[in-house]
């Protein structure tokens, strides 16, 4: 027979409101005595009925996490980190995609708000005004965009791309080319920014080609035009896209990185596969995971929290950049 929350309570030695707000209000019980609670529920293996939690708290310990597309890599490390991170919390969360759309972005955390005590809201593409007025019917932590009075866990590309692209012109690169990401994209925007920043030192000519989709199928289709801008190097919207470049750059007869360097953003885990492997900018995905649930769960204890923490990128030199050609 499972164990009740009766039968905690007489094995810890306290009542059983005590058991109750250990599990549904923790910071209002004693630390020695929290502990006590909880390890006698494990040993007995007693799980509190969630339902009925709910019903007293008035919250539901689920969490909503919205990705604009969950086939591209670079966002499964970071929902498996932010489910891990829930759970520690006992709390659940729920992912949906999608698929690069605003409007359907937007459909979602309507859906969400009533069945999740805040989400998690990825990449988004839908305007910061829509975001402040839904941030105003349920909780919300925006990841990879900042927004004024939201709380916000961002990975720092800008810096990222401007190391990058000092790789590059140390390389001896004088043309190099951006391949931009989405339309919308809050970090396409930043990369963009950041690297006519880094042209203002004079050490490169920059062109820009995009807004291009943030897909393999994207880097294929702006080969073309890398070709025919003339440049030496290339610095892509994210590894998808330098991936699909570097096919599509092969089908011209380019070898990469011997006549066309090329380096992405993210370091998935495709990156380190590739022929010739890709230098890319790694973004902490998991690490923004861990920190997004964290902030939410805070934030929904004081829905005025504006917090916002930027995590630190890292450039990795891989195959697919070498010296300019002769």
């Amino acid at each position: 027979m499972p164990a009740t929350i009766r039968d905690v309570a007489q094995a810890s030695g306290v009542h059983i409101s005590t058991v109750s707000r250990t599990f549904s209000a923790p910071h209002l019980v004693n630390a020695e005595t929290r502990s006590r609670v909880q390890a006698c529920a494990e040993q007995l293996g007693y799980r509190p009925n969630r339902a009925a939690r709910a019903l007293i708290t008035g919250r539901t310990y689920n969490i909503g996490l919205i990705v604009a597309d969950i086939a591209n890599p670079f966002f499964p490390p970071l929902i498996k980190a932010a489910e891990s991170q829930a759970r520690r919390h006992d709390h659940h969360i729920f992912v949906a995609d999608t698929n690069e759309d605003a409007l359907v972005e937007e459909d979602l955390v309507r859906a969400m708000a009533k069945q999740v005590d805040g989400v998690l809201l990825c990449s988004p593409r839908m305007s910061n005004s829509l975001i402040e007025q839904l941030s105003r019917e349920v909780p919300l932590v925006v990841v990879n965009r900042r927004i004024v009075g939201l709380p916000a866990v961002v990975m720092d590309v800008a810096h990222g791309a401007q190391v990058a692209l000092g790789h590059l012109a140390g390389l001896g690169h004088r043309r190099i080319a951006l391949v931009t990401g989405p339309r919308g994209s809050w970090t396409s925007r930043e990369i963009r920014r950041a690297a006519q920043h880094s042209e203002r030192s004079g050490r490169f000519e920059l062109t820009v080609l995009g807004p291009n989709p943030p897909t393999v199928e994207g880097g294929q289709a702006v080969a073309e035009l890398v070709q025919r801008a003339g440049v030496t190097a290339v610095l892509a919207y994210n590894d998808l896209m330098a991936i699909g470049l570097m096919e599509g750059l092969n089908a011209l007869g380019l070898r990469v990185p011997e006549d066309v360097s090329v380096a992405g953003i993210d370091d998935i885990a495709l990156s380190r596969l590739t022929r010739p492997k890709l230098t890319t900018v790694a973004n902490p995905t998991a690490a923004a995971g861990r920190a997004a649930v964290d902030m939410l769960l805070a934030h929904g204890d004081d829905r005025r929290t504006t917090a916002q923490v930027s995590l630190h990128t890292e450039l990795i030199i891989r195959d697919s950049t070498g010296p300019v050609s002769a």
